[in-house]
């Protein structure tokens, strides 16, 4: 596995480009974030993901906003995001370009990150022929829980988890 850049942003374009899974991406480097000193760059890819999980699920104003405040982001990141190994130009004009979509009422459409890094680009295709995924599928829009994961998925890790920390506080 390619050592230039952290795992978390590997999956993350994984998922993005294959299964479509943004509620994953969003987990995968919301976690990597945390860890790593709250660099935008990663709010930044996060946001998109959002935009486009809004958007696929039919909320347009929500995408919209998640998209603009990544477009705004990207302003501020574009050395870090050069540094991920993707075409930083070239993203400002696909979230441009997906906010008029947008506002002119467009459905949702899978789109693809420019990388522009070879060894990147490979190592994606890499994990994606190991795990099986299929690279620049579109998304699967009648799988309900890829949808509305975020309603459907199990949380009983997340409740047991604020139970005990709700035990552990005094009275």
């Amino acid at each position: 596995m390619n050592t230039l850049y952290p795992s978390a942003y590997l999956e993350y374009l994984y998922h993005f480009h294959t299964d479509r899974d943004y509620f994953e991406c969003h987990e995968l480097l919301e976690e990597h974030w945390k860890q790593d000193g709250k660099k935008h760059v990663w709010a930044l890819l996060i946001q998109i993901a959002v935009a486009l999980y809004h958007h696929r699920r039919g909320n347009a104003s929500g995408a919209k906003r998640m998209m603009q405040k990544a477009n705004g982001l990207l302003a501020q990141e574009k050395d870090a995001v050069r540094r991920l190994g993707l075409d930083e130009e070239e993203l400002a004009r696909l979230l441009k370009q997906y906010i008029k979509q947008i506002d002119e009422g467009k459905p949702y459409e899978s789109i693809s990150l420019p990388i522009n890094d070879e060894t990147l680009l490979q190592t994606c295709l890499s994990l994606c022929k190991q795990k099986g995924g299929v690279w620049g599928q579109k998304s699967d829009m009648a799988n309900e829980f890829l949808l509305h994961k975020h309603m459907l998925r199990d949380r009983s890790d997340v409740i047991a988890a604020r139970a005990a920390k709700k035990k552990r506080l005094p009275s």
